[in-house]
């Protein structure tokens, strides 16, 4: 992980600085909340993930130099072929109080700081949510051609609410505008597990969920937890589930080899690998990834064949067994279509998350802006039409 050289930040008291990984993990199991808040893609361990970016690890609070935090970023940063300028990328982050009515007080001076170390523009990922929809009236509201924003929410978060005004008072523009259009997927879905016991959770699957894992157990299916040893064959089977379900990840095996040995370098037993055997061969492999008191269900894929012993409903059964049994306070599904049409083919993906008894939630997404300067404003607007064209 490389790190930029970076001018002092005049003006600020306790200007945003780089810190080492130490000390951001520190803050991130010390504050109260803080894991909680910080997804997978915050800890300093993504940065040996993701390749062609440089990264930096960032702080700041009464005094980063002493540890003394009250925020930090992972940045990952991309140049701009033939220039010194880069694109800043916090993935889900910063890590930090959204709450906090000066917002300026952190926000502003990080600006600063990504300014100088040569960015032109900025896409954050603020983690307060926005709105919630029970499955029971995610269910009722299905229809041709209707979409998630056609149903009036569950819930609202205020927090959300305000985040998201103060942004865009601010200048930010919200990727993809009101749809799905970020990076990362703005709507997850997510199973509440704080207080529940594992009887709770059988009884929130809807009667197909729980028919599916009985059979998956007469049947015979094993569940088994694999190793990096077994990466290449959970790949053959993603492979497989790409071209079976029309989706294209992008991902080479070497990409979750580098994923599953940085994460567990990090911390052991962060990122795992479940493995559904029958008759002693793999029909479904999935990943799960363990932040504080979040686990996501990351990345899923199955063999085209013996689909009917209904391996992955076993598969995620454990996972969220486990899950529970981490004490983690929420399993995260990861993202879902808007779509609420039955004859749209994405649809499938949402209506099986939705037999798990859990919700849907919209996050803010992603927000984008350009830095000061007309250099910088002019560079994002080519940048901005070079996404738009791919």
């Amino acid at each position: 992980m490389s790190a930029l050289p970076v001018a002092a930040v005049r003006g600020q008291e306790t200007p945003p600085a780089p810190i080492t990984a130490t000390a951001y993990r520190r803050f991130l199991a010390s504050r109260e909340g803080a894991a909680l808040n910080a997804a997978f893609l915050q800890c300093p361990s993504w940065a040996e993930v993701k390749e062609g970016w440089r990264a930096q690890l960032v702080g700041w609070g009464p005094d980063p130099g002493a540890g003394r935090l009250s925020g930090v970023a992972l940045v990952l940063l991309r140049q701009v072929p033939g220039t010194r300028k880069f694109f800043a990328y916090l993935p889900e982050g910063p890590v930090a109080d959204w709450a906090d009515p000066d917002i300026d007080g952190w926000l502003a001076p990080l600006l600063r700081y990504l300014r100088l170390a040569g960015a032109f523009a900025v896409r954050i990922g603020p983690s307060p949510d926005y709105r919630r929809w029970s499955a029971v009236r995610v269910k009722a509201a299905t229809g041709p051609g209707r979409r998630l924003a056609d149903v009036l929410a569950s819930e609202v978060d205020p927090l959300g609410t305000v985040v998201a005004e103060r942004l865009r008072t601010r200048g930010w523009q919200r990727c993809g505008g009101e749809e799905d259009g970020d990076a990362q997927p703005r709507h997850v879905f997510r199973i509440p597990l704080t207080g529940r016991t594992p009887d709770d959770l059988w009884a929130g699957l809807n009667q197909e969920w729980r028919r599916n894992v009985r059979r998956a157990q007469k049947s015979g299916v094993e569940v088994v937890s694999g190793s990096a040893a077994d990466l290449p064959e959970f790949y053959r089977l993603l492979r497989i589930t790409e071209e079976r379900d029309g989706f294209r990840l992008g991902r080479s095996l070497a990409y979750y080899q580098r994923q599953y040995a940085a994460l567990n370098a990090e911390e052991p037993g962060r990122m795992r690998l479940y493995l559904a055997r029958h008759d002693g061969e793999t029909l479904a492999a999935h990943t799960m990834i363990r932040v504080g008191g979040r686990v996501w269900y990351q990345t899923g894929a199955s063999a085209d064949h013996r689909r009917e012993v209904r391996p992955s409903n076993l598969l995620q059964w454990r996972m969220l067994l486990d899950a529970q049994a981490l004490g983690a306070e929420v399993y995260d599904m990861r993202g879902i279509p808007s779509t609420l049409d039955a004859d749209d083919r994405a649809y499938g993906l949402l209506r099986w998350k939705l037999g798990t008894g859990g919700e849907v939630v919209e996050t803010l997404g992603e927000w984008e802006r350009p830095l000061g300067g007309t250099a910088n404003h002019a560079l994002y607007r080519v940048f901005q039409t070079y996404l738009a064209r791919r």
